[in-house]
């Protein structure tokens, strides 16, 4: 039986009452570009280990009920699974479909379309794995319009379409998937890809809708530096217009520096979000020592995101219901 983790807690008494928080980080180690997400009545976490590029070949995973106590789920899946993939595992976008988990991961860090790699898919039977290949080859290996091919979402439409958004260098890309997650679907003009990259674009897209209205975020600035930070734009569609509204989450020189690479878990049925981010602890300095947190967004009474302010404390504790 693992280990239930029970790190960073803050315990204090309100009115008589006790009150738990998470804490800032959530757990022990280096881990960043964290997908969260809920299946059944668990909280969920995908993260990239976040080490020595030559270290990054294998990915934990993270459940807890109530945000507040993490068990860690070792080696869900490592490049000894991906005969493809050779080193740096990166960024994980997991979708649920047929009692079935697709793990959507990059790997090897192409730099050109003459080098093996790209973006993957493995595929389980429970959250915590073990993941195997799900196609032998990598789903995209090449560059396309310029973008990189890492940092995949895939994001399920209110139709039921599951869209794969992706990018870095600065382009951002969608692609329409197969239903079976195999390969891609043209559009109804015969194209595979279209870019929908706003203005301050770098990496790290995530995408939800709320209230009729496509939001779209992603990560600007650079991932090693102190001043990364996410920004979001809106339209009335997947493939934009998107016009940068402004920065939703950023370092606070107080607290940690590179707030960025995030993505938001929404409490089922109910108009609740918090936002799951890495950011590099004040103590640090090395670009890949960054850690998971997580704090709690919210709307204006126009849909507009307000900025978070990232905290030591994180959120307070919640379970989710029953369904």
């Amino acid at each position: 039986m693992q280990k239930i983790q029970l790190t960073f807690l803050i315990a204090f008494f309100t009115m008589g009452q006790l009150v738990a928080q998470s804490g800032n980080p959530l757990f022990e180690g280096w881990y960043a570009d964290p997908e969260g997400i809920v299946f059944d009545d668990l909280y969920w976490i995908f993260p990239t280990y976040s080490d020595a590029y030559d270290r990054q070949v294998f990915m934990d995973a993270f459940s807890s009920p109530d945000l507040i106590a993490w068990q860690k789920h070792e080696r869900i899946i490592d490049t000894a699974a991906i005969a493809w993939a050779d080193s740096a595992i990166w960024a994980p976008s997991i979708i649920e479909k047929g009692g079935q988990y697709f793990l959507f991961f990059a790997a090897n860090d192409i730099q050109n379309n003459d080098e093996p790699g790209g973006i993957g898919v493995a595929v389980a039977d429970n959250p915590e794995g073990p993941y195997k290949d799900y196609l032998g080859v990598p789903l995209l290996g090449k560059i396309v319009n310029g973008a990189q091919p890492i940092d995949q979402f895939v994001f399920q439409d209110i139709d039921g379409q599951y869209y794969m958004i992706y990018g870095g260098w600065r382009h951002c890309n969608i692609v329409k998937l197969q239903n079976d997650f195999r390969g891609f679907e043209p559009y109804a003009d015969g194209s595979i890809f279209k870019e929908i990259t706003p203005e301050g674009y770098v990496e790290g897209p995530f995408m939800f809708i709320r209230g009729g209205k496509y939001y779209f975020m992603w990560s600007e600035g650079g991932w090693g530096g102190p001043n990364y930070k996410v920004a979001y734009a809106m339209a009335d569609s997947p493939f934009g217009p998107f016009k940068r509204i402004g920065v939703v989450l950023e370092q606070d020189p107080e607290i940690a520096t590179g707030a960025g690479h995030h993505s938001l878990i929404k409490i089922p049925g109910q108009d609740e979000w918090y936002i799951v981010y890495h950011r590099r602890p004040l103590s640090e300095t090395h670009h890949n020592h960054r850690v998971t947190c997580i704090d709690k967004i919210e709307f204006d009474a126009d849909g507009l995101i307000k900025p978070v302010k990232i905290t030591f404390g994180g959120v307070a504790r919640r379970l989710l219901e029953a369904r």
